[in-house]
């Protein structure tokens, strides 16, 4: 795409409206998508008051922080929020067939989703593909439709050798015809600048005839500028962030924008000093989610060169960090655009962030790009996304893929309708349509929140109190204890409530997250009792692999499931393990051929590298 400079075209109405992202994309990007309702409700009075054009509440990563995470009921925040914000229209960002998971669902769970979405308070569905592939947009477009709610058509903005204005333009008009009332840009890197910004508004106002939004991250630096050229050229909806949890890979201060046009013929209307109480509210909230708090909060120019967004770049850093391996940061952010090439040029949103960036973690650790191929790396090459933007790299298609057949057509196309059958997998732990819903998204922590929500067990994970002014009781317990030659450093993170039978400590052991539980025995007195859950959870720790056959992992995740059982005799090379990392499964093979002798791991585990999870014992003469 070029940069020359189109000639600035008033705005078809002059009032440049505002979709405010507090509630959703701002802390999402910022704080790990950690934000509770209960830090959400008594600030919607005045956030419903301002006269915002949308507020962006639900989806993207929310849904699924809400059950991981928080253990929040995702359905019941959508309700509360549409009863504390009566006067605005509530967004939700949706990944078209892909829904809120990381795979495609079938027509009628799509279907159901929107509906269901709909009916609990949603009125905006800004509906993307990763791949720019319109034919996974169209269920979700036709089923927004079919309940009366606005379908905003979205165009993932990259740069590649093979995306340009044209194409873009050509996406738009094929948005429209599929019944779209609004089409975003979604700049979800950052990578847009000012005269691009300018260009591809004024192309696409000229060929579209659908008011347009833009969404820009701030990461580069260039967020503001891109909105007043967007402006310029007729945008008319412009997404930001109120200030407390803005800049840096969240996005541009709503107050600044505000400021900046009032007076203008672009005024928006809102009332600045309304703003500003809400700022500081939020500035408040902020400070009790330290410990979610990204490291790369600041502008980060480093995008315009690896393309790699904000909230990728947040979690690449902790997949690192666990394992010590933090320094290698630069080697993988060298090494994203090189995946990105080889799989066709995908924009980096989700799912395909997450696809390339844990590859390019994978290829970095084991020294040996592709090594290790994650599951999610060989369905798209399959062609299970859908179209790649352009051709893939043959030898690591042949690689991934052998001789499996390659698909072509709409991939929702080939799954069987699953709505039924996923309402009675569940049976009576779904009390409503929603569960069902919340399980199809995800079966394995759906499940488990649901489980536990039927026990009177959901407990969020806890927050770390803050790290001065409370006394010496506020800031966590951190220490390095010393067991069987092996030293080890903890941070006690949190811990249950005091005076229970069963009780649950949080560390960081060696700044890996554990979650351990010390059963209090009569025999057994535990002083200092965060002490006693740390040797109770060292004690506890899989061996080390010292020997050939000895299975493990190079990142740190959790077992999806085990491929074999003990006496089971395995060939180098066999999937013996299937693994999630990064929201990402891979499978882990066999070293060496053998018997397995022994298996540490059970489905659902935690693991992380220099564990083993399987033992081999070598076949003679192997």
């Amino acid at each position: 795409m070029s940069a020359s400079t189109p000639t600035p075209t008033p705005a078809s109405t002059n009032k440049i409206n505002i979709t405010d992202l507090i509630l959703r994309d701002a802390h999402q990007s910022l704080l790990a998508t950690r934000l509770r309702t209960e830090d959400m409700l008594p600030i919607c009075p005045k956030l419903d008051a301002i006269g915002y054009w949308s507020l962006e509440c639900w989806g993207g990563a929310t849904f699924d922080a809400c059950v991981r995470f928080l253990k929040e009921d995702p359905w019941e925040r959508l309700r509360q929020l549409r009863e504390a914000l009566p006067n605005t229209r509530l967004q939700m960002l949706l990944r078209g067939q892909n829904l809120l998971g990381y795979r495609h669902y079938s027509d009628d769970v799509v279907r159901a989703f929107v509906t269901r979405a709909a009916a609990n308070g949603m009125d905006v569905f800004r509906i993307f593909d990763a791949l720019n592939d319109v034919r996974n947009l169209r269920t979700a477009i036709e089923a927004t439709k079919a309940v009366g709610k606005h379908a905003q058509g979205t165009i993932c903005y990259t740069v590649s050798p093979v995306h340009d204005s044209a194409g873009f333009v050509a996406m738009g008009r094929e948005l429209a015809a599929m019944g779209c009332d609004s089409i975003a840009i979604k700049d979800m890197a950052g990578l847009l600048t000012p005269y691009v910004t300018a260009e591809l508004v004024k192309a696409l106002k000229d060929s579209v005839p659908l008011p347009l939004h833009l969404h820009s991250h701030a990461t580069a630096g260039l967020s503001e500028m891109c909105h007043l050229k967007a402006i310029e050229n007729g945008c008319d909806t412009i997404d930001t962030a109120i200030s407390a949890l803005a800049g840096g890979t969240s996005h541009a201060p709503t107050e600044s924008l505000v400021a900046a046009l009032r007076g203008t013929p672009y005024d928006t209307g809102l009332d600045l000093e309304a703003l500003q109480e809400i700022g500081v509210y939020f500035h408040q909230v902020r400070k009790k989610y330290h410990q979610f708090e990204s490291e790369f909060t600041g502008v980060d120019t480093r995008v315009q060169v690896n393309q790699v967004p904000g909230g990728m770049i947040s979690n690449l850093a902790n997949q690192l960090k666990e394992q010590n391996a933090l320094e290698r940061m630069g080697a993988v952010l060298e090494e994203i655009p090189r995946v990105r090439e080889d799989l066709g040029y995908p924009p980096l949103v989700t799912p395909t962030s997450q696809i390339v960036g844990t590859q390019a973690v994978l290829n970095v650790l084991t020294d040996n790009r592709y090594q290790t191929i994650t599951n999610e790396v060989k369905r798209y090459l399959q062609g299970r996304y859908g179209q790649a933007p352009a051709p893939v790299n043959p030898e690591l298609k042949e690689q991934a893929v052998g001789k499996e057949e390659l698909i072509d057509c709409r991939p929702a196309d080939l799954l069987k309708p699953e709505l039924d059958r996923l309402t009675n997998e569940i049976g009576d732990l779904a009390r409503s349509p929603e569960d069902t819903l919340t399980y199809a998204m995800f079966p394995e922590v759906g499940r488990a929140f649901l489980e536990h929500r039927a026990a009177g067990t959901l407990h969020p994970e806890p927050l770390e109190p803050p790290t001065s002014g409370l006394g010496p009781q506020a800031a966590p317990t951190e220490f390095n204890i010393a067991v069987h030659g092996e030293t080890y450093h903890v941070k006690v993170t949190g811990a249950g409530h005091k005076g229970q039978a069963e009780r649950h400590f949080y560390l960081a052991i060696d700044g890996i997250p554990e979650e351990v539980l010390v059963e209090t025995l009569d025999e057994v007195v535990l002083t200092g009792g965060a002490e006693g859950a740390v040797k109770t959870a060292i004690a506890g720790k899989r061996p080390r692999p010292t020997q050939p056959g000895h299975v493990t992992t190079s990142m740190p995740g959790n077992i999806v499931d085990v491929l074999v059982s003990e006496g089971e005799t395995v060939t180098a090379g066999q999937a013996v393990l299937v693994t999630e990392a990064m929201k990402m499964e891979s499978e882990i093979q066999a070293p060496i051929a053998g018997t397995v002798t022994g298996i540490f791991v059970a489905k659902g585990d935690s693991v992380n590298p220099d564990e083993v999870l399987i033992e081999i014992e070598p076949a003679t003469g192997g």
